[in-house]
Formats: structure tokens, sequence, C-alpha cells
């Protein structure tokens, strides 16, 4: 498909399919677009009640127009819109826009007419954006297409905006033009009925004038497709692009009723974590974060690392930048002592030699030059960030030109806050005309030099695969068969233990005990002390129903224990069939959960997280789509606030790590070869000292409602 975007980026002649002679209609806005901004190429006006408008000939229907045509920009009613791209394709249009609205989103007859032009432009092979979009931009001045009804041509840059939404996109080429930033192409998508996100950045990853994408998401066609598509873009072609996107929808009920503790947790939001997770994409949550970002990526080369050094007049705007260094992940540059004996040398016996440099408030550009380019000198500095507070005797056009010129001595990133608004005009258009970034307060330009960080850490990581493990698949899917046997789509805990055998995931031994005397006799076997767990097909959240008991060091408390859990499981789920107790040795380590839901849209997703009873509480967890990568487990792993503990803390050993990360390669195996499983959770996984292992102490698996025909996945594929 990208291959065939150039006629809709980069048209020799347009039709303008329902062009108008009535002011303020969209048909003449889009036609006078692309007259005054100076199209490169021909226009053709569509419309069978005119002869001509704004002075170029019109032409009764698209038949009519006597050359080729490479793009048309259809603006007519929504009915009129399949006949209309019919006639397209018999004329042999080699793409279209459809601008119109009036489709899916006003109802199921709009829905259906979207989905027909959709099917016409699919037969005739016509790339079709829309329909309900603003249009799309090409502000290349070899092109200079606006086909859309868009106030404004934005300015010619390097960055790529992509927009689900048409609204949006007015409000950022605003944006956009107060802020001098300047685009590349700029499409708006609207109901996607035909060209998606992945197409346009298949396009985009190799357009030279594009260095930097800027999505603005509701939504994903293909969740698994867009990671494979963007890990490209982001890491693996020859000048990788930084890939920044706003999802909306972050506060939507994700999760609903669900049996496990990973259904809960594992919201639609969740899942577009982990798909730009594993893509190397950028989430932010702001139009204004969205654009600080892009601007840093798109001026200023990327930090070799993650150490910033601050160059200031002011005490306090330093100390505050500083702190959010800190807060966004930087660290503050340990300049070298040559580099403090040098600012020694340039600076009055008041300045602050350490990180971050103080030149003091009455400083002209001559501190600010040899601050500048001593700390830029330093190895030990990654990136740099220049403030100024404007005062009275401050030369502030000649210290902006002095960190222009001081930024073209190193490639490291230079990003810029002079404070304030009026005072610093001038010098704020001196670093914007020579391409450094500014922002109105320090704070700005410490989050977008932290994601340059953040993006290098990607390019940086290693490239691992998804690892294959031998298991014996068909014991598993026999447990699964004797289950939907029985009608049942929950597993008891032992069943769900087999299934985890079956993929070598160590599993506590544990033993259905159907009275209080074969309780006793397995507690015996395996030894004091013991725990004991209700086991019933009906109760998932043991805990919710009293349903555990753990340290059980006697037979005497064994009894007590038992006729007291028969009581409370009774009273809390009296309908429950009770098959007895489960029987286990107790393990002493630090509990993490290791889940599994499978989304309706995107397959099966593994989560990660700090275990135990209040894992829905501190919601401490991560998610991946399966199949996950050794780095992505490892990342998975390290990405949890409790990762400290798993480390090692206050004199404790770390814990097993390479062993929880196996479990999670393997769990991922798992859900990508049973299809039936709904969803999973080992809760809790105990995990031992380094080289010792861990343990699942508890597991739950949910079949689906339906069984699910058994089919061959690349990982069974790669084991026989």
């Amino acid at each position: 498909m990208a291959s065939t975007l150039d006629p809709l980026f980069a048209p020799r002649s347009i039709a303008v399919i329902g062009a108008s002679t009535k002011d303020g209609s969209v048909g003449q806005a889009v036609l006078t677009n692309l007259i005054l901004n100076r199209f490169n190429g021909i226009v053709y006006p569509v419309n069978p009640k005119a002869k001509g408008i704004l002075g170029v000939r019109c032409y009764p229907s698209i038949m009519e127009v006597p050359d080729e045509v490479d793009l048309a920009a259809i603006i007519v009613p929504s009915t009129s819109a399949p006949d209309v791209m019919e006639q397209c394709g018999k004329k042999g249009v080699r793409s279209a826009v459809i601008i119109s609205a009036g489709f899916r989103e006003v109802g199921a007859e709009g829905k259906r007419l979207e989905q027909e032009v959709a099917k016409i432009a699919r037969r005739y092979r016509i790339p079709l954006v829309g329909p309900n979009c603003l249009g799309i931009i090409n502000a290349d001045p070899s092109v200079r297409l606006n086909a859309s009804f868009a106030t404004h041509m934005p300015a010619s840059g390097s960055i790529a905006f992509v927009s689900q939404s048409g609204a949006l996109c007015t409000a950022i080429l605003d944006y956009a033009r107060a802020e001098h930033i300047g685009f590349s192409k700029f499409v708006s998508m609207g109901n996607k009925a035909h060209i998606t996100e992945n197409d346009l950045l298949l396009y985009l990853k190799d357009d030279s004038e594009t260095r930097v994408i800027l999505l603005y998401l509701e939504d994903l066609v293909d969740g698994r497709r867009f990671i494979e598509i963007a890990r490209e873009i982001t890491g693996e072609i020859e000048h990788p692009k930084p890939i920044l996107v706003i999802k909306s929808g972050r506060t939507l009920a994700g999760a609903k009723a669900a049996a496990s503790h990973t259904g809960s947790l594992a919201g639609q939001d969740e899942v577009y974590d982990a798909i730009f997770a594993q893509s190397g994409v950028l989430r932010v949550d702001t139009v204004e974060e969205l654009f600080d970002y892009a601007v840093a990526f798109s001026k200023q080369p990327l930090p070799k690392g993650r150490r910033v050094a601050i160059v200031t007049n002011a005490s306090g705007p330093g100390i505050m930048a500083t702190d959010a260094c800190i807060r966004y992940g930087l660290e503050m540059s340990a300049l070298r002592p040559e580099t403090t004996e040098h600012l020694r040398k340039g600076l009055p016996p008041t300045a602050n030699l350490h990180n971050p440099v103080d030149v003091i408030g009455d400083a002209q550009h001559d501190r600010y030059e040899h601050a500048l380019g001593s700390v830029l000198a330093d190895p030990n500095v990654d990136g740099l960030i220049v403030i100024l507070t404007p005062q009275a005797m401050t030369d502030i056009e000649t210290i902006a030109q002095t960190v222009v010129e001081a930024a073209k001595l190193q490639q490291k990133p230079v990003l810029a806050s002079f404070m304030g608004v009026m005072d610093v005009s001038a010098g704020v258009k001196v670093l914007e005309r020579h391409g450094v970034p500014h922002y109105k307060f320090p704070e700005g330009a410490c989050r977008a030099l932290a994601s340059m960080a953040r993006y290098v850490t990607w390019l940086e990581r290693p490239r691992t695969e998804v690892r294959c493990f031998v298991v014996d698949r068909l014991a598993a899917q026999a447990v699964i068969d004797r289950v939907r046997a029985e009608e049942r789509c929950n597993l008891v805990e032992v069943e769900a233990g087999n299934i985890l055998k079956a993929y070598n995931i160590p599993v506590v031994e544990s033993t259905i005990a159907g009275t209080v005397g074969e309780a006793e006799a397995v507690a015996a076997k395996v030894g004091y002390p013991v725990v004991i767990k209700i086991a019933s097909p009906d109760i998932l959240h043991k805990a919710d129903v009293r349903g555990v008991a753990v340290g059980i060091e006697d037979a005497e408390q064994l009894r007590r224990t038992h006729q007291r859990m028969m009581a409370n499981v009774a009273a809390a789920a009296p309908t429950a069939k009770i098959l007895g107790v489960t029987v286990q040795p107790m393990m002493r380590g630090r509990e993490v959960i290791i889940g599994m839901k499978r989304d309706e849209r995107f397959g099966p997703m593994i989560m990660f997280g700090l275990g135990g009873t209040y894992v829905e509480v501190f919601k401490d967890v991560t998610f991946r789509l399966a199949p996950i990568r050794e780095y992505g487990a490892e990342r998975m792993v390290r990405s949890i606030k409790a990762s400290k503990i798993l480390n090692g803390f206050r004199g404790e050993p770390p814990a097993d790590l390479e062993a929880v990360k196996e479990c999670l390669l393997r769990v991922s195996q798992l859900a990508m070869d049973l299809r039936d499983v709904e969803e999973l959770d080992i809760n809790p996984l105990v995990v031992f000292e380094r080289d010792k292992g861990c343990m699942a102490l508890d597991a739950r698996i949910v079949l689906s409602q339906q069984a699910v025909a058994p089919k061959q996945t690349e990982l069974q594929a790669a084991v026989r």
C-alpha cells in the first residue's frame, strides 16, 4: 500500500469533486486552498451546476475531465459517495480523499455507505483517506498540496502529523502556526474506511522529508501489525524516526467484569501501553507535550546518554530544573575537575561552578559563552539545558546568538528556556530561527530531553527473539478437553497446575483432599507447616470467601482450620461445588504475579507485577502482547516499582530474576499455543534467592465460553 500513496501526497493533478460556488462551503474552501496556496499541479473543479469556480473551468463529472487524475478530493453528500467512487474507479483515478461526513458516525445507514465506498476503493485499488476528515496537506515547497478545508497552510518542516480527529487537526494547525512549527505531511484519517495508520506509517517510513512522526489515535485497526511497522521505523531502519503518540481514552473503564486479577487490571488503555512499549513509541498525554518533544527531536541531535548539565543565571530556576530532570529520569552530570577549573577562570567568584552552573544574574553573553563552551566540551555531559531570566542588564538577543553558536560546536542536544514572554521574545526568535528548541519554563525542556534519552535507550536495546521451549502441549490440551467434557470453564487449582507443569513452569506440589482425614494424611506426607485452600470450580478468588489458611503447624490446628474454613465458605458461597481443600507445603519468598488475558481485538496480553492479595490495590503491574521477546520479559521485570525489592533491598539478597523471566516467556508461549485459555493467573509466584528459582503457589485458569479450534502457531512449528 505504501508504494501506491505517492499520488495521494504528490499528485500531478487533482479533481475537486463537489467544488462549490457558495461562500463558506467546504467545497469552495478546498478549491481555494489548492489555488491560493499555489499547488504545483493542475486542478479540475467538478460540479454539474457550474461552468467555472474562482475563475477555473468546471467539469460536470469526473468522467468529463480530459486528462489523467492522480487525486480526487470528494466533497459530496454521503449518499452520492458510492456513485462518485465508482466513477473515479472507471476513470482510473489513482487516489482519493473523502472529506464529506455522514457515514458510520451517524448510524447504520451511514455505516453501510462507508462499507460500500471502501469496497469500491479496494476493487479499483484506489488508496482512500477518510471519509469524514479534514483532508491532507503536503507542505513540501515542490508540491504545496492543501487538499483540506483548514484555514491556513502550515509552514514546511520535518514533522509528520497524522490524526484520527479532524477537529483536533484545525486546533493543531493554529497552535503550530503560533509556535512556528512546520510539517512535512499533515493527514486527517477520519473514519479510516480504507487507509489506516499502518498504511501511512509505511509511507512515512521512507519519506525523506519526515524526521519525526506524530499520531493522535482513538484506536488501532491492527495492533500487531502496528508493532511490526513501528518497531522498524523507530529502531531498525538506517535512519530511525521517533514516533510520538497521543492515545485518547486513558480514563475509560477498560476492563469489564473479569474472573482473574489479570482480567480486572487489563483494560484497553493497558493494551495500548503494551503496544507502544513493544514498538518503541513514546506516548504523551497532552498536545503541548507532543510538540515540545517533536521540536526537540526534529531540531537537535540525540543525546548519547541521560547525563544532563544546566547553565543558568538564576539559582531558583536552576534548582527547579534539577528537580525536574531527576523526576523525569535524567541524571545530573558530574562535571570533570578540569571543567570546573576552566569555569573558574571565566566566571565571577560568586558563581556556582558545579552542575547546575550559575553564571549569576548580571551575566552578559561573554559569561554564557564561557560557561556553555566549557560544559558542552565535558565528556560527562550528554545534553545541555540553558536557562535565562531577563534582568535589566541582560543582552538577550546576543545571549541567544551565543547559545546558537555554542550548540553548533558539539553534537549534543541543547535546549533553552528563556523565561518570560515579552522581554525575551527577540531572543526566542533568534533561537527558533536557528533550530534551538525553546520552552517557556525549564520543566518543558527537561521533559523533552528526557524523552530523547528514553528513545536512545530504545535504540540501544539488545535485539532478542521470541524464545521457544520444548513443552508437552498435548498434555495441557488433554486437561482442557477433560474440563470441557464436564461443561466447565473454570479450572480448579490442581488442573491449572497441571497445565503449568506441561509448560515446565515450576508449581508447588498440591493435592486435593476431600475430607479432613485425607488432608491430615497429605500434610503428614509433605511436612508441616502447610497451606490449605478451598478447592472449587465455582470459587476463583479464594481469599474473598476466607478459603485460604497459611502457616498451619500441626494436625490439631489443621482440623480446627479446616472446620472453620468449611463453615466460612458455606456461608459466603452456599451454592458452590466443593471438592475439598488443596494441601501444599508452606513456602516463603518474594511474591509476584504473572497473568494472561486474551483481548478480543489484539489477542493474548501477558501481565507481570507485584503479587499477593493486594495486587488490584497497588496495581504495580505492566503488560505486553504475546509473544514477548527475551528483552521484553526483562523490561517487564525492571519496569514495575517493586523491582527494587526483587533486586535486593536493605541487605536482602537479589531474587532469581532469570527464573522469573523464563516463566514469563513460558506463559507467553502457553498463551500462543492454547487458544482456549481466556484468562490465567499465577499468584503468587514466589521468587527465591538468585539461582534458587521460583515456584507457583496458586494458579487459576479460565477457558473461553466456546471451544476454540486448535491452530498451529509459529512457536509450535518451531518446536516440532
